[in-house]
């Protein structure tokens, strides 16, 4: 690279390899400046030069010369994530899900990087905190009007081509959908993670407010459930899609979603749960107390291995599910006169019932039952919300505390705290206010005219 220097070594003029314009550069108070001479000649890149240093000096000694940025000796943030990520997947290994270690870097890598990577760690602070979340709202504006103008092209070119465009209409797909509290909850617990990974090896002093400003106190949230009327429809409905499904190759599966709702009416599991349950988990007892035939059931799910004790109603429903066969793949139905006739003279396989190792619900079967929700007609509450699997662990509950249960022993039962009981249930049931101590009276003073008027009498 060419370098001269001009007015005795205190400014030096070099040209680049890959550029056709000399630059210029000077050392100030301590400070290296850079500038362009934007000259390809190097006598006038000299002049050039020349005027740019003493330009430099008067703005020097008037107290106008901004000082250069300094490069940071902090820690970023994209190296604190690193060190993070590296930790949090080994310490926490057999006692978070994957599916959460797993959000913690897709939340990274999608939002929190291309926001904060490149800032120092000492940066970062409420105000910074609270931009971001206001960046994410512009980022989710972006990608809807982004995704309506690609969708509005395929729509021109193929009615232009004569075809019929069969997706989502691009105003709809335009309507811009910010991101939910739930979704910058999450992103924030993660930015929070990496910060007291940053604390811990001593980047960061202290963790600053990362609070959204402006809140006030939150409603209390009704968690979408069926009253005993609704789930006394609901099972009925879907008894009735069991004995005549809509084709009789989905009968098993009507079978065992029917025996889903109640199940988990009757135990209060959450999905996961369930899903997760075998039939050596589950054993038929005699209650000491009632004399009355439950079920006790090892759980296994998000607050990893547990205990619950079913209502009576959900034995039934276990035995049913012990002497159905085991669902087989039936392949193709046989289409020609031959395979027709193979499939005659072939004997039908023995029905296997299931195995201790075995699954209750081996699947989900979300569709189903989001068609029984429909043709019951409560896909949602009177408030909007949406109905789902979720729902019939809310019902268990909320019927258990209706039937004056002890909190304490829901709780235990649920695997869950007295605290979250308390204020996303009872808050919403009338059974648990007592009339007769909200409507107490405190004794009246008898004045000395009603003690006259008795005496009288």
């Amino acid at each position: 690279m060419p370098s001269h220097e001009i007015l005795g070594g205190k400014v030096q003029v070099y040209r680049r390899s890959n550029s056709p314009f000399w630059q210029c550069s000077a050392s100030i108070n301590g400070t290296q400046y850079r500038a362009s001479t934007k000259r390809d000649s190097l006598a006038q890149a000299e002049e050039a030069a020349e005027d740019w240093y003493l330009e430099l000096r008067g703005k020097s000694r008037a107290g106008l010369l901004e000082a250069a940025p300094k490069k940071k000796d902090e820690k970023s943030f994209a190296e604190a994530a690193d060190q993070f990520l590296l930790e949090y997947e080994v310490i926490t290994e057999h006692q978070r899900s994957p599916l959460w270690v797993k959000g913690h870097k897709l939340r990274l890598d999608l939002h929190l990087r291309p926001y904060f990577g490149g800032m120092g760690l000492s940066e970062i602070n409420a105000g910074t905190v609270q931009k971001y979340r206001l960046w994410r709202v512009e980022q989710s504006k972006k990608r809807a009007e982004a995704a309506a103008l690609h969708a509005a092209r395929k729509k021109a070119q193929l009615q232009a081509a004569g075809k019929k465009y069969k997706g989502r209409d691009p105003e709809e797909i335009g309507k811009p959908k910010p991101p939910s509290r739930s979704t910058l909850h999450d992103e924030v617990v993660t930015l929070r993670l990496v910060l007291k990974t940053a604390i811990r090896h001593k980047w960061l002093e202290h963790l600053p407010d990362l609070s959204p400003p402006y809140k006030t106190q939150g409603k209390i949230v009704h968690r979408p459930w069926f009253t005993l009327e609704e789930y006394k429809k609901l099972y009925k409905t879907s008894g009735d899609y069991a004995r005549s499904p809509a084709q009789e190759q989905i009968r098993w599966d009507a079978e065992q979603v029917h025996d889903y709702i109640l199940f988990l009416g009757n135990t209060g599991l959450r999905p996961d749960e369930a899903l997760n349950l075998q039939f050596q988990d589950v054993k038929m007892v005699k209650d000491e107390d009632s004399g009355q035939l439950i079920l006790e059931i090892e759980v296994r799910g998000k607050r990893g291995v547990g205990f619950c004790k079913s209502m009576p109603g959900a034995v039934k429903v276990f035995q049913r599910l012990l002497n159905r066969p085991k669902w087989e793949p039936q392949g193709r139905a046989p289409r020609t006169k031959k395979e027709r006739a193979a499939a005659a003279a072939r004997e039908p396989n023995a029905p296997q019932l299931p195995q201790p190792s075995d699954l209750l619900f081996p699947g989900e079967h979300k569709r189903m039952f989001n068609r029984i929700l429909e043709r019951a007609g409560l896909k949602y509450d009177r408030d909007g919300n949406r109905r789902t699997a979720y729902s019939l662990r809310h019902t268990y509950i909320c019927l258990r505390l209706m039937d004056g249960a002890d909190i304490y022993q829901i709780a235990k039962n649920c695997r869950t705290s007295v605290e979250m009981i308390q204020k996303f249930y009872a808050a919403h049931l009338k059974n648990t206010l007592d009339a007769s101590t909200i409507n107490k009276r405190k004794p009246r003073k008898r004045s000395s005219k009603d003690v006259a008027a008795e005496r009288l009498q």
